[in-house]
């Protein structure tokens, strides 16, 4: 093929691309069985759960890699892309490598960001319906919250039998969309018969507690449990009262039976992967699901996930959170950094990133390096992927690598972006043999049984660099019931701008010594973790001045274009 005629844009690579059957791939790649498969159309399917459990129960696992990166600027950093690219360069060095990723929101897609399956030539397919849509996963999450949501004011309409203080309602509705003007509203409206007006508001899907509950069970019974034990308001005696009380949790399972079967499909060099879950990591935990990891883990021996947005928000959570509550032992970190990414951290206008500045990129390895010296808290050894760009120079690069390898970290430039699996073979060896050497021994941050705002602090001191942190009276009295209710254990979730160290998405690099503010805590009761909002950080975000939604269309043969 001559390169004019070469597919360019990653929607052209995506449809270029021969995809095998998914019950082919999953017999042939994974020993799974026709009867198990639950194929939606010919390239994506559900893995059902009898499957799932029995799996679990007698297979040994294989070895976990997270994939993080550096915190994100408008340049891109390229971490699915990486994810993507790694799992396929392990197939190709020999081991039998598999993928686990989140699922993209319409949010982000209508958005700022477009699709979320990758890039290039390191990408996973059919692109254009796991972008829109899927397999329904996010549909039946927010039909179950919302679900939740009338049956609170349906109790309450009816005669409030558990004396629900609609003052006190916490439980908000949900939707997967970028919707500013939902944020905060007033409902029921209308008379009597449109029941008892009050405040309420929105969340995007990916925020919800239903979403974080779904990628943390481990069973549809467990699925139940968490659900029932969802807190939805208080008494006007300060009681709590859960989503069992309003006998909503056989329902909201009801709902969301199929979405718990995690999602098979395929890269672009037809290898494997669980695409299954989406929350976001700036405003939830940023994982994809427990039951997709562990399955993955069963069937192969190098198992490839990501974490959301940089290592400050995502791998903390998936270290602090997923792999403690899911008794997982990650054995290698990947972080994702790119020149053009650094000299953004290192002070360059965002115009001018294309102009070779090895000392801009310098100045930004303190941001790199700060991640790295993070991630070697939690006893999780690291390797630095340099997601290469055309306009990369030697200098560059080498000054990245450099950098590094003071701080006794390899860092390895990868082109799988333009080269698939084969540009990303290098990385893949040095991952394996880091691996070997059996240097692993991961540890969360802080014990169980530390006090909730001293977690958070510890966060906020030890990976973020605060000097302090500024929690109102009503956040500290507010920690303080949910210890008295029995949460103390729990592990935090801190949801903050993605852009910065800080609470300030403006300040980059590495700054340190800065007062984090915590506005609001939140407790998700069934999920099993505490939200602590800092800064103003929004759980529903808005649409961009000229959002991605504008430049999509579907063609005359029914193709959407648009969405990479």
């Amino acid at each position: 093929m001559s390169e004019a005629a070469k597919p360019k844009t990653d929607w052209e690579i995506a449809q270029a691309g021969k995809l095998r059957p998914i019950v082919e791939l999953a017999r042939d790649r994974l020993g799974i069985a026709a009867e198990h498969v639950e194929p939606y159309g010919h390239y994506k399917a559900k893995i059902d759960m009898s499957f799932v459990k029995e799996t679990l129960a007698t297979k040994s696992d294989g070895k976990l890699i997270l994939v993080t990166a550096i915190n994100p600027t408008p340049a891109g950093e390229g971490k699915t892309t990486t994810t993507v690219g790694l799992g396929d360069a392990l197939n190709r060095i020999g081991k039998k490598a598999m993928i686990c990723l989140r699922e993209p929101s319409l949010g982000p897609c209508f958005g700022m960001k477009g699709g979320a399956a990758g890039g290039g030539y390191s990408q996973v397919v059919p692109m254009d319906d796991i972008n829109l849509h899927f397999t329904g996963d996010f549909h039946a999450i927010g039909i179950a919250n919302n679900l939740l949501a009338a049956m609170i004011d349906n109790h309450v309409y009816w005669g409030n039998e558990l004396s629900i203080d609609p003052r006190r309602i916490t439980w908000r509705r949900c939707m997967d969309m970028n919707d500013r003007a939902l944020r905060q509203i007033v409902d029921s409206l209308g008379g009597v018969a449109n029941g008892f007006p009050r405040e309420d508001g929105f969340d995007i899907t990916v925020a919800s507690e239903i979403m974080a509950i779904l990628c943390l069970a481990t069973s549809i019974e467990d699925l139940q449990r968490r659900i029932g034990n969802i807190i939805v308001a208080q008494t006007r005696d300060r009681q709590p009262v859960r989503a069992k009380q309003l006998k909503a949790d056989g329902a909201m399972t009801a709902v969301l039976k199929d979405a718990i079967k995690p999602n098979l499909v395929q890269t672009l060099e037809n290898n494997p992967a669980f695409i299954h879950g989406g929350p976001f990591a700036n405003i939830a935990h940023g994982c994809n699901s427990v039951t997709a990891t562990k399955l993955a883990l069963k069937l192969a021996d190098y198992v490839v996930t990501e974490a959301g947005f940089g290592a400050d928000l995502g791998a903390e959570k998936f270290f602090d959170i997923k792999c403690r509550k899911a008794d997982l032992k990650p054995d290698m970190a990947v972080v994702v950094a790119t020149v053009r990414a650094l000299k953004f951290h290192g002070g360059i206008a965002r115009a001018n990133l294309g102009t070779p500045d090895v000392a801009a990129v310098s100045k930004g390895l303190v941001n790199l390096q700060r991640h790295l010296e993070n991630i070697a808290k939690f006893g999780v050894p690291a390797v630095v992927c340099i997601n290469r760009f055309g306009t990369d120079t030697e200098a560059e690069l080498a000054a990245i690598v450099d950098g590094c390898k003071a701080q006794g970290v390899k860092a390895v430039v990868c082109t799988h972006f333009a080269e698939g699996g084969k540009g990303a073979e290098e990385l893949a060896r040095v991952v394996a043999a880091g691996i070997d050497e059996g240097k692993a021994s991961y540890k969360p941050l802080y014990p169980d049984d530390m006090p909730l705002l001293d977690k958070i602090k510890t966060v906020a001191t030890e990976i973020y660099r605060a000097g302090s942190v500024e929690a109102p009276k009503a956040v500290v009295d507010r920690l303080a019931e949910f210890e008295k209710l029995g949460f103390r254990d729990l592990p935090v979730c801190m949801a903050k701008t993605q852009y910065s160290f800080s609470a300030n998405g403006d300040l980059f690099g590495a700054p340190s010594g800065f007062a984090l503010p915590v506005r609001e805590v939140r407790l998700s009761a069934g999920a099993e973790f505490i939200v602590a909002i800092c800064g103003d950080i929004m759980t529903m975000p808005g649409l961009p001045r000229v959002p991605s939604a504008e430049n999509m269309f579907v063609n005359e043969a029914g193709q959407i274009i648009g969405l990479s």
